[in-house]
């Protein structure tokens, strides 16, 4: 099938273009970086894997195993009981009651003992699952949290959502009717080997022989639907990532009149996703039909040779009670291979889900920190960049000998065309992406030499992008400072000029907004962005078209509180609109990747070279 990306366009795509920055801070081909592979990892590796996170719940797997064993072996013995029974029942009107009524009663508690333990192995099994899955959603979820920004970059992000919800959730279903059949179905076929080899070995012989063919359909058909499966969940991933993309960029979609590409895009994966899951569904639904004709056929042949046996003594010789008896186990032994078969599909989804997260848990994390590395303790704020050379794609070069020098204080200024790297340099200096050759330092301190958290607290970011979660507004300007006081939240909007549309909300600093800021204007979710890096009071700043997306009287409000902000601090300033940075100590034109022009505003303009054309053209009437 096409891709829909590539027949109807993407909306990633759209929204670079429609906000006119291509320099995104990530890979600049689609598919570059490392990818996620299932393909090493077979069936005894995921069982292995599986068990590992099973062991630490030890008990409840030594409890649920227990608890089979003894509500197996109860169940067993009903047959026997019965079975005593009916050769009690000689013939109408000659009933041997007196021996009959204590069978009953016993009769009666090994089922109600046999029904509790089954409950308790229940209960087990439930607990060790949802305990595992538990475990594994806090693995993948903090493993995205230990991966390099390439990695995230060069993935569907809804993809790997759906790696740690769905494929998590697939997992623990697949534990709970795996383990479910596994300790009842091992207990039951070694306990009905027992009872029936204790009444008649040759018939016990006759059922053990025939059931292997169940044993071999089931696992034919299991070897042929595996692979749909794992297209299966494959699809389901790309399935999300296409409708995050969509839902995330709902705005321009309708903007674009692309609701019925959009359409289009997903019913041609959604059309994939059917026909692999029919074909799936389709073959592992014969596994259970086929595994019961075989157990029928089985059922048929212990009666027929059973009956046998009753009346001429061969191959053993039998009671009408121990036929009846040898049918219920030749039903209880094969009833495991039909449980299983039964149960195949979410087991096998379960497989292709866990090689899908394990393929996500083995991936290759973010470089760690040097053994030796220090923490940053009250920067002053002095950065040096020594010609820095740095590429998202080996063979395509992005930035090249990058040489900036910034005292403490110094307000640094970045401009240039659409994709000239200024972005990326700020990722550099965070160390979002490592250089591929030169040295960037921190106080003289080379910034692989200190450790990550310490070097990006540093910093105080405000991006073009702004970024809410679903909370308080307090909650939301202290997400920096979890720790700061109701005082201090509020002097940083103040400073930000966001006190008094806080104040006007229904709940003020306690109004709980959504993660998209709801109804607040995109300039007063800016604002909210300023409040919380100005609480944080970091030594350098970061601002990333911090004031684009604000009107122009609030604007000079906050270019004024942006200005006493940056007092004493190192700045670093990426804007497009010129206008903003004419107070820059220095200004670096970019472009290609390359420092074309440096200087200040005037000299700048001056010289009529690049910085020139830029502020001309930009302000020409």
């Amino acid at each position: 099938m096409a891709n829909p990306y590539q027949s109807v366009g993407s909306v990633s795509t759209v929204a670079s273009s429609i906000s006119g920055n291509s320099d995104l801070g990530g890979p600049e081909a689609p598919g570059s970086g490392p990818r996620l592979s299932t393909a090493r990892y077979g069936t005894w590796e995921v069982t292995r894997r599986l068990l590992g996170y099973v062991r630490p719940h030890a008990f409840s797997f030594t409890v649920s195993f227990v608890a089979a064993t003894i509500s197996v072996v109860l169940q067993l013995y009903v047959p026997i009981l019965i079975g005593r029974g009916i050769d009690l029942i000689v013939s109408a009107g000659r009933v041997d009651f007196d021996a009959l009524l204590p069978l009953v009663e016993q009769l009666a508690l090994v089922v109600v003992g046999a029904a509790a333990f089954q409950w308790l192995q229940g209960y087990c099994v439930n607990r060790l699952s949802y305990e595992t899955v538990r475990d594994l959603r806090v693995e993948a979820n903090d493993k995205l949290f230990r991966m390099p920004l390439s990695f995230i970059d060069s993935h569907p992000h809804g993809d790997l959502i759906s790696r740690v919800v769905n494929d998590v959730d697939q997992v623990g279903d697949g534990l709970l009717q795996g383990f479910t059949q596994l300790f009842t179905g091992v207990v039951t076929i070694v306990g009905t080997l027992v009872f029936m080899l204790s009444i008649s070995v040759p018939m016990a012989l006759v059922v053990v022989l025939v059931t292997p063919l169940s044993v071999l359909v089931a696992s034919a058909i299991a070897k042929f639907s595996n692979k749909s499966f794992s297209a299966q969940q494959r699809i389901q991933g790309q399935l999300g990532g296409y409708v995050e993309e969509l839902v995330g960029n709902q705005k321009l979609v309708d903007a674009f009149a692309f609701g019925d590409r959009a359409q289009d895009g997903f019913d041609a994966i959604n059309r994939e996703l059917y026909t692999a899951g029919e074909h799936a569904q389709f073959l592992s639904s014969l596994s259970n039909p086929g595994t019961r004709f075989v157990n029928n056929l089985i059922y048929a042949v212990v009666a027929i040779i059973g009956c046998a046996g009753v009346i001429t003594g061969v191959p053993a010789q039998l009671t009408v009670g121990e036929v009846q008896t040898f049918l219920s186990y030749a039903n209880q032994y094969t009833k495991p291979f039909n449980e299983v078969t039964s149960v195949i599909t979410q087991i096998q989804t379960a497989y292709a889900s866990a090689r899908r997260l394990f393929a996500l848990l083995d991936a290759a994390e973010e470089e760690p920190d040097a053994p030796t590395a220090r923490e940053l303790v009250k920067p002053a704020g002095a950065v040096d960049i020594d010609h820095v050379d740095f590429s998202y794609v080996p063979d395509r070069p992005l930035l090249r000998d990058i040489c900036v020098h910034a005292r403490p204080g110094m307000r640094i200024a970045l401009v240039g065309p659409t994709g000239c790297g200024k972005t990326t340099l700020i990722n550099l200096l965070l160390r979002f992406y490592d250089v591929d050759a030169g040295e960037i330092r921190i106080d003289g301190e080379p910034v692989r030499a200190v450790t990550r958290p310490s070097l990006r607290r540093a910093f105080g970011m405000v991006l073009q992008d702004s970024w809410l979660f679903e909370g308080t507004v307090h909650d939301n300007i202290a997400y920096g400072r979890p720790d700061a006081t109701r005082e201090e939240v509020i002097a940083a909007a103040e400073r930000a000029h966001a006190d008094s549309f806080i104040r006007a909300l229904p709940d003020g600093y306690d109004t709980v907004i959504p993660e998209d800021g709801g109804t607040l204007s995109q300039g007063q979710k800016q604002l909210l962005c300023i409040a919380r890096v100005m609480l944080c009071d970091p030594a350098i700043l970061v601002l990333d078209e911090a004031t684009s997306s604000i009107d122009t009287r609030t604007e000079l409000q906050v270019q004024r509180a942006f200005d006493k902000l940056m007092e004493g601090r190192t700045s670093f300033i990426v804007a497009h609109r010129l206008s903003t940075i004419r107070n820059a100590d220095c200004i670096l034109v970019m472009r290609d990747g390359v420092i074309v022009e440096r200087g200040t505003h005037d000299e700048l303009l001056a010289r009529g070279n690049a910085y020139a054309e830029l502020y001309n053209a930009q302000f020409a009437q």
